[in-house]
C-alpha cells in the first residue's frame, strides 16, 4: 500500500511517500480503507522527536493518529463493525510506528467509532482527537457544569474549537482567546472571544470581573500562568500543553482512546451539536505540506490529508 513514512526525526523533508507493507489484522481490530486523516500538531512535533522522551519509535513511522475511512475487514472476534461501515477513529499506540498517513490502517475496535451521517470524511477526520481532547478536559478534569464560566485558548484551533462548542452544550459560558482576524469566528461557535497576549488577564477581568471556574489551556507558558491567577475561587485548571500545571493544582492531560466517548462525540455532530471546520486539505502524498501548515499555528479549525478512493 501507499503511505507516508519517516525514517528517522527531522523537520517536513523527511517525510517519504511511498510503497509499505500492507497492515496485519489482529482478532480485534478492523482493516479500514483511509478516506482521510488529519493532521494534528502532535503529529510534527512526534516527528521532530520531541515526545521521544514518552513514545519509542519503531522506524520507519507512519505519522497520524486520526482517521475516517470505510471497514474492509473486520477481525476474527470482531462483532461491532462489518465489512461497508463507515467509521471514524483516534487509533494511538502506546509508540510510535503505525499510523494512519497511509491507504489502509489497522485498527482496534477500542479506538473506533460509527462516522457521523452529516459529516464528510474529511469532516470527520478532524473530530477524533480534538473531539476527544475537548470532552475529556471539560467532563473529566474540569467537571463543567451549567453555569460555569470557562476560558479556553486558542478557541480557533481544533482543540478549541472543539472546546468551545462542547462547553456550550454544557452549559457553560465560554470566553476563548484569539487573534483578532478569528473573532467572528470564535462567536459563531459560541464564545466571547479575547485578544491573547500581552494584557489578556486585563481583557479578561473586563468581563468576567469575579474569575473564571475553569480554564483549558492549550498553549503552556505565560499562557498557563495566567490562567491560574485567573481562576475564581475554588476555580479548575487543566493543559494539555505544560506538565507545570500539576505545580499550580490544575491537571495535566493527554487524550485517550475511548470508544464510549468517540460515539458520543459522533451523536453530537449529527446533533448539529458540534461541527469541524476544515481550513484546508492536502492529497496523500503532499503530507509534508499539510505539516508545514499545520507548524505555522495559525489555522483555524483542521487540516486533512486525503487518500483516493475506487469503489
Amino acid at each position: 500500500m501507499k503511505a507516508i513514512t519517516y525514517r528517522a526525526y527531522g523537520g517536513p523533508d523527511v517525510l517519504e511517500y511511498g510503497e509499505v507493507r500492507d497492515p496485519k489484522v489482529g482478532p480485534d481490530s478492523v482493516l479500514v480503507k483511509v478516506r482521510a486523516a488529519s493532521v494534528n500538531p502532535v503529529d510534527w512535533k512526534c516527528r521532530e522527536g520531541y515526545l521521544d522522551g514518552i513514545l519509542d519509535p519503531v522506524f520507519p513511522v507512519i505519522p497520524g493518529w486520526d482517521v475516517s475511512g470505510v471497514v474492509v475487514q473486520p477481525g476474527a472476534a470482531v462483532t461491532e463493525f462489518a465489512t461497508g461501515d463507515e467509521v471514524i477513529g483516534y487509533v494511538r499506540e502506546d509508540f510510535l510506528s503505525r499510523g494512519t498517513f497511509a491507504e489502509y490502517v489497522a485498527a482496534p475496535v477500542r479506538t473506533l467509532a460509527r462516522k457521523p451521517r452529516n459529516l464528510t470524511f474529511e469532516e470527520a477526520a478532524g473530530l477524533p482527537l480534538t473531539g476527544l481532547t475537548a470532552l475529556q478536559v471539560l467532563t473529566r478534569a474540569l467537571e463543567v457544569t451549567e453555569g460555569d464560566v470557562v476560558l479556553v485558548h486558542a478557541a480557533a484551533g481544533g482543540v478549541g474549537s472543539l472546546a468551545v462548542q462542547i462547553a456550550r452544550h454544557l452549559g457553560a459560558r465560554v470566553i476563548g482567546t484569539a487573534s483578532e482576524r478569528n473573532h467572528a469566528y470564535v462567536r459563531e461557535l459560541g464564545a466571547e472571544p479575547v485578544e491573547y497576549g500581552d494584557g489578556l488577564a486585563d481583557r479578561v477581568r473586563a468581563l468576567v470581573p469575579e474569575g473564571v471556574d475553569a480554564a483549558f489551556d492549550t498553549v503552556g507558558g505565560d499562557t498557563l500562568r495566567v490562567s491560574a491567577d485567573l481562576l475564581a475561587p475554588g476555580g479548575r485548571l487543566a493543559s494539555i500543553a505544560d506538565g507545570e500545571v500539576i505545580s499550580l493544582g490544575g491537571r495535566y492531560c493527554f487524550v485517550r482512546p475511548d470508544a464510549a466517548d468517540l460515539a458520543r462525540l459522533a451523536d453530537l455532530a449529527e446533533q448539529d451539536v458540534v461541527t469541524v471546520n476544515v481550513e484546508r486539505t492536502f492529497p496523500l502524498e503532499a503530507a509534508a505540506d499539510a505539516h508545514r501548515l499545520s507548524a505555522e499555528g495559525k489555522v483555524r479549525g483542521k487540516v486533512v490529508v486525503t487518500v483516493p478512493w475506487e469503489d
